[in-house]
């Protein structure tokens, strides 16, 4: 089971330059950790496919086992594994998150943190 979720997973995280793996929808975030994640993303403009765990739990607990990562959120920018929330919110608040998306060709106007 695990080789069909992973797989699935790396398909998800292939066909889509910047995907985050949250607690609801980029509409209606069900916990404040996804919430917080889909404004960073929000606020920089950025596209993203937003996929809900909560809709699957044997994904839910395979993106943790992807990514070696126990939390959700979980943000993928192409391909890469850019971590969770807290980890989104450090690195914009460095200037290291717009660095990474924009070198990525995924955000094209840099803003301040």
């Amino acid at each position: 089971m695990q080789k069909e979720i992973f797989d699935r997973i790396r398909q998800d995280v292939a066909e889509n330059d910047v995907i985050l793996y949250m607690k609801g929808s980029a509409v209606f975030p069900k916990c404040g950790f996804s919430a917080a994640a889909v404004q960073v993303l929000k606020n920089l403009g950025v596209q993203f496919k937003d996929i809900d765990v909560l809709l699957d739990p044997i994904l839910r607990q395979g993106i943790k086992d992807f990514s070696n990562w126990p939390n959700i959120p979980q943000l993928y920018v192409k391909g890469d594994f850019v971590g969770g929330c807290d980890a989104m919110r450090e690195k914009l608040a460095s200037g290291e998150l717009q660095e990474l998306l924009t070198e990525k060709k995924v955000l094209k106007n840099i803003t301040p943190p």
